[in-house]
């Protein structure tokens, strides 16, 4: 793990000269350094030779300041892929990878990892979360942000605390007793705190105990007077909403210019409601960190190396670390030379999810689906795609390669921003949805019309759906006719809803094959809607609900004649979203009957799952593979099949617990109810609530295969030289004839406690390789804090606890009991 040393340039010279810097300004110019410029940028000052910070959203991908298809970036998969790869060496890398990418795109502090937990399969943000236990979420994001600030990028670990669903995410108050907090819901925050010295945090919008989390005393204690947390909490964006947060120890409202603080905040200063010292400290804390990304003059910025990656093979490398393999009778992996004629089945195949929605979203400059990869694998095979079913809901993007741009001629649309009919600003752009944030540009704030202008070229002769995807005044003329001309609502009260989930609206369009239709698009800007000066603005084409049985019945003749049948199942941006949380675990459209289809008429079917989080999975007993790929980034089709065919071994384990049905997860809800979100779980949150409740889950936690065996056996524990805790040695041995990875996990226990506690949790873990027939020595430290429990501050109970050592949560191998001392 890198050091404080090695990442934090501040040393108290430093410090002291910061504080000669702030006494030069006036508590205006201090004031408005708590805000920021505007969307993604915070002020500079050239009194004191500071310059703007660039924030971006991540966590998988580094957006940078533009939301813009002509500034692609790097798709990396989701947290739970990362997360399921049981690796901290891979989180760093990743985390280095990122750095890289905010270097070249100029961002000074990249807004993740996201570290909240995986309290309920539903909660909406799922794939963008590490793990359901605590220990596993706080050591890939403590090696994430080592990787990221290693090559001089903050890290914002977020959302501090208790965010772990988006229903009412602005408003709700979770309730959560503090044993919980501490041993839960604080853990990663903590150890990205005292292990890896992250620079930033993010504060998220709901409620804690009744109090709102930017005016929160968690954000001092224990975050910074007993963590030693010396960085910047920005708030999420528009979470800072009163001037109480001003007491409380968060420091940066985002995005500005107009926020809860400015003029008002100078006023509270000087009516004595916040100290000026409060101020003080919070322009100490952004200086500092302006300091460690350079952009500070006249101090040293921290180190900043690159990661020496190449970004797009480490794209397919972790991709494939993190599938997971839970079923498989032998089809895989895939004898390439056997199979002349392979199905590649499912609308997920050909448009793959390969992130999650909202703010997580990038523009990868490529991705490359199931279907393309197996088509690219199987050079000499019969590769036939069918779509089977549909599971896109509302509109859905216009592939570039059919719109033309009616005034270059070339692949494309025009866009034009409109004030009172005079051009503000044109652009040829080359996606159909379309994003920009303001970023202090007058333009923006100006404009109050949209147009847009294609030529779309249809691929079906019949009847296209087109649609709109945002909120407000929309037209739509088709080869100069109006066709649709609506008010469209937004869909809930969240702010920035008509970014993170769009309503829509459609209209039935006559088309033929390869004859050009002409489009014409105008939006009325509404700047007093929830974010000034941001334009988002969608459009496409729904697909067609009819004809599913005869989608079904094309793919079953596909998969009849195939030596391989390979089921891309998933879910859609509707389903597992920022903004929005799940109502079910059920695939959606029909892909339950599709793949009961063609297990039916094929042995040989495997079932890719293409989903952030857990589904139900009806006929994973009836199928010859299940492979759990997650949202697997831009090169998520070439790492499938590699996989597939053996070239690489699926390296995943489930970070967290997998249900045969909805009915039996023991932690479900995350509606509030009278504005609350009550965590009356406490501790037994994953699979801690799966053990207390006696149930029976269709993959525990920590379980995943591969395409080799293992034994583990020679369980020894001794106390480590510092007294600090265990140092647990196993022999591991690849008892197959091929490499291999598998994940060594430790499990403590403890019978008859007086503390209530889990029948067992997770307390260690290490990821090995080794070649078919070879044995090693493997040693995990496993900390005394593994034992604590918190009653009003870390408590050790004296006496034995087992340790369970093995390959998940319930296939052990060996165990050793220790002795705690009190």
């Amino acid at each position: 793990m890198t050091t404080e040393t090695e990442i934090t340039p501040i040393s108290g010279d430093d410090l002291s000269r910061i504080d000669d810097l702030i006494a030069t300004l006036t508590l205006e110019e201090k004031v408005a350094l708590l805000t920021g410029r505007d969307f993604w940028h915070t002020r500079a000052m050239e009194k004191i030779g500071l310059g703007t910070l660039v924030l971006s959203d991540g966590p998988a991908g580094v957006r940078g300041a533009l939301w813009d298809e002509r500034d692609p970036s790097l798709g990396l998969p989701s947290g739970t892929s990362l997360a399921a790869s049981w690796d901290r060496g891979n989180a760093r890398r990743y985390g280095a990878v990122l750095a890289d990418e905010a270097r070249r795109k100029g961002v000074h502090v990249v807004l993740g990892p996201t570290v909240n937990l995986h309290r309920s399969p539903l909660g909406g943000r799922h794939f963008e979360m590490f793990s359901e236990d605590p220990l596993l979420t706080a050591e890939i994001a403590a090696a994430y942000v080592a990787g990221m600030q290693a090559g001089g990028v903050a890290a914002t670990p977020k959302h501090f605390v208790g965010n772990d669903y988006e229903t009412d995410r602005f408003t709700a108050d979770t309730r959560v007793s503090e044993r919980a907090l501490r041993e839960l819901y604080l853990a990663a925050f903590e150890k990205a705190v005292t292990e890896a010295r992250v620079w930033a945090i993010m504060s998220s919008y709901n409620k804690v105990n009744g109090v709102t989390m930017t005016e929160n005393e968690l954000l001092e204690t224990p975050l910074s007077s007993e963590w030693g947390f010396d960085g910047v909490v920005v708030g999420d964006w528009l979470a800072v909403r009163t001037i109480e947060a001003a007491n409380a120890s968060q420091d940066l409202s985002m995005p500005g210019p107009k926020d809860a603080w400015g003029d008002a905040l100078v006023a509270a200063v000087r009516a004595g409601t916040v100290p000026e010292a409060a101020i003080d400290r919070k322009v100490s804390r952004i200086l500092r960190l302006a300091a460690r990304v350079g952009q500070l003059a006249g101090f040293t910025p921290a180190p900043s190396t690159p990661s020496g990656e190449d970004p797009i093979a480490f794209a397919h490398e972790t991709a494939v670390e993190g599938m997971v393999l839970a079923e498989n009778t032998g089809v895989l992996p895939v004898d390439r030379a056997a199979v002349a004629r392979i199905a590649v089945i499912g609308h997920n195949a050909a448009h793959a999810r390969t992130q999650g929605g909202g703010s997580a979203t990038v523009v990868p400059e490529h991705t490359i689906s199931p279907l393309d990869g197996i088509t690219a694998a199987f050079p000499d095979a019969d590769v036939v795609h069918a779509t089977g079913a549909v599971v896109q809901q509302g509109v859905v993007p216009i592939p570039v390669e059919r719109l033309t741009n009616p005034e270059t001629g070339e692949p494309g649309l025009r866009v034009r921003l409109l004030a009172n009919g005079a051009e503000l600003r044109r652009e040829d752009r080359f996606a159909t949805a379309l994003f920009w944030f303001g970023d202090g540009e007058d333009v923006l704030s100006a404009a109050d019309r949209l147009e847009v202008r294609t030529v779309f070229t249809p691929d079906v002769t019949g009847t296209t759906t087109l649609g709109i995807g945002t909120a407000g005044v929309s037209r739509l003329w088709v080869d100069g006719e109006l066709a649709l001309d609506q008010n469209i609502q937004a869909v809930g009260d969240m702010l920035g809803a008509s970014v993170i989930t769009p309503p829509s609206a459609t209209v039935p369009v006559p088309t033929r094959a390869g004859q050009p239709v002409d489009l014409r698009i105008e939006h009325d800007i509404d700047q007093a809607a929830d974010i000034a000066g941001m334009v988002a603005y969608q459009f496409g084409i729904e697909p067609a609900a009819d004809g599913a049985d005869e989608l079904i019945a094309e793919a079953v003749e596909a998969a009849r004649g195939a030596d391989v049948a390979v089921v891309v199942v998933g879910t859609n941006d509707r389903v597992e979203s920022e903004g929005i949380d799940r109502t079910s675990l059920t695939l959606p459209g029909r892909q339950d009957e599709l793949v009961h289809a063609v297990a039916a008429v094929n042995p040989n079917t495997i079932v890719v799952v293409n989903s952030g989080a857990p589904v139900e999975m009806p006929w994973r007993k009836d199928v010859a593979a299940v492979l759990i790929t997650w949202f697997g980034g831009q090169e998520y089709g070439r790492a499938l099949a590699d996989v597939l065919l053996g070239n690489c071994e699926p390296g995943g384990r489930l970070p967290t617990t997998w249900p045969v049905s909805q009915a039996d997860v023991p932690v479900l809800d995350v509606t509030p109810h009278d504005g609350v979100v009550a965590y009356d779980e406490g501790i037994h949150l994953g699979y801690r609530a799966w053990l207390k409740h006696g149930r029976t889950p269709a993959y525990p936690f920590g379980f995943g295969l591969g395409y080799t065996n293992w034994a583990i056996d020679t369980v020894e524990a001794v106390p480590d030289a510092n007294q600090e805790g265990f140092d647990v040695t196993a022999r591991v041995t690849n008892t197959g004839d091929r490499p291999g990875k598998h994940v060594v996990q430790i499990y403590a226990s403890r019978e008859r406690s007086t503390v209530d506690r889990p029948q067992r949790w997770l307390a260690g873990f290490a990821t090995v390789r080794l070649d078919g027939g070879v044995s090693a020595s493997v040693t995990i430290h496993v900390p005394r804090r593994a034992f604590a429990h918190w009653d009003g501050s870390w408590r050790y109970e004296p006496g034995p606890f087992t340790l369970h050592v093995g390959s998940s949560l319930v296939d052990e191998a060996g165990c050793v009991t220790v002795t705690i001392a009190a």
